[in-house]
């Protein structure tokens, strides 16, 4: 082992209140997200944040308590949100927090020095250093590197239950200014029960996925009824921004091998890990599973030198048109883009490949069509209707790529709950799309 690098990492050990001084009035702070959120350094943040003012803390999705959202902490600290998840929903539409639009591949470019969202400091978790002094960031790659690089200072939870994951996701202990060591298990997000309804969408989605593709797709339901309707499949491969454990079962019977994989062949490429501790295990030191910065994972030019690439993605609701709301339900902010514009236009410009919406016929119990004449006054258009290929309810594929207007809108009732169908007729008749 190297002497040197072992002296440096013990002189950067800092208990966690010790290392947050550094953090000034008015800085902007990275802090991880997901499941790998430094809730030690988060504890610490939220102390020190009384001593302060006008702190902005920018981060993606993040899972389990939130601190710094506390009511005491306004004037202290604002959140600027990348991606909204259930924890941050009603403070930024009360506006008590902020939101920013971005596609995940830009994420990155954000960060950078002369960038809108310029780092002062990074709050991040990594693995311990191996024999060289390098940590990995274990669960979160995708933002959490670029966003360490970039970060004029680098505060790093060390964590022994950090799984140690491969590919481009090291940073060597050299890099980092403080480092506060832990041994607590990560946050866990475990797949639910699949129901009936997503079985179906996913039988429909399993459909459209050729033996050898490459796959695309997140966590919930929707992706889960895709992976119980593809044992019959042969040699998938896959590339996705985050993937969960239900990818561990497909490996395990041989379904997903990456041996027909035109870009990193053999490998399972991702940018970040949402799931339980068996997701944490597997991808421990395996040699099969490669993380990366989503820059690269999601970029679309890199997405499409997959062959027979199929990106599966959800939406809120669908117009006759073919505009896809996946963020928002109406002016209130729901999620955000994530990825989905990165992979529908990545995989439609791969040889094969296969951009895919799947999403309920309905919501709230059957009340509302997700088909939808108009999106509700103040949606977003996530997926325009001019990237948009297929559609996908528990009723069928609509293939709308190609298509005119009137086409378009007949697919779609097609698919749309029978419920509806005959109210989205005559609501087509009078747009003139019929």
């Amino acid at each position: 082992m190297s002497v040197t690098w072992e002296k440096t990492y013990r002189e950067r050990i800092v208990p966690p209140d010790e290392a947050l001084q550094v953090v000034q009035s008015a800085q902007r702070i990275f802090m991880t997200g997901n499941c790998s959120m430094p809730e030690t350094l988060v504890q610490a943040l939220a102390r020190r944040a009384h001593e302060l003012t006008d702190l902005e803390l920018v981060h993606v999705l993040t899972v389990g308590d939130a601190p710094y959202m506390a009511p005491d902490m306004e004037g202290h600290i604002r959140t600027n949100v990348l991606f909204i998840g259930p924890n941050m929903r009603r403070a930024i539409n009360e506006g008590r927090a902020d939101f920013t639009p971005v596609f995940l591949s830009e994420i990155p470019a954000l960060f950078r020095r002369d960038a809108p969202l310029a780092l002062d400091v990074a709050l991040v978790q990594v693995s311990p250093p191996d024999e060289h002094g390098f940590c990995s960031f274990g669960v979160e790659v995708g933002i959490t590197k670029p966003a360490s690089e970039a970060a004029r200072i680098v505060v790093a939870e060390v964590n022994e239950c950090m799984p140690r994951t491969l590919g481009d996701s090291f940073i060597h202990v050299s890099k980092l200014d403080y480092a506060v060591p832990v041994n607590r298990p990560l946050v866990e997000l475990p797949q639910g029960e699949t129901t009936e309804l997503q079985l179906r969408i996913g039988e429909q989605v399993a459909e459209l996925i050729p033996d050898g593709a490459t796959l695309q797709m997140g966590i919930g339901g929707i992706p889960d009824g895709v992976l119980h309707a593809l044992y019959n499949k042969k040699d998938l491969g896959v590339h996705t921004e985050m993937f969960s454990d239900g990818v561990i079962d497909l490996v395990e019977a041989g379904v997903i091998t990456n041996e027909r994989k035109t870009l990193h062949r053999g490998k399972i490429v991702a940018g970040f890990l949402l799931g339980s501790q068996r997701l944490y295990e597997f991808v421990d030191n395996n040699p099969i599973v490669e993380m990366h910065p989503t820059g690269y994972v999601n970029d679309p030019f890199v997405i499409s030198q997959n062959d027979r690439m199929v990106a599966i993605n959800s939406a809120i609701e669908v117009d006759l048109s073919g505009q896809v709301c996946a963020d928002s339900i109406g002016h209130r902010f729901y999620s955000g883009v994530g990825g989905q514009i990165d992979f529908i236009r990545g995989a439609a410009r791969s040889r094969g490949g296969v951009p895919i919406i799947a999403l309920p016929s309905t919501a709230s119990g059957g009340k509302f069509s997700r088909i939808v004449a108009d999106l509700k006054p103040g949606a977003g258009v996530t997926t325009t209707r001019n990237d948009v290929h297929y559609i996908v309810t528990e009723f069928g594929i609509a293939d709308l790529y190609g298509k005119s207007i009137r086409q378009r809108a007949q697919a779609l009732i097609t698919i749309a709950h029978p419920d509806f169908r005959d109210e989205l007729r005559y609501a087509a008749r009078e747009l003139h799309y019929l």
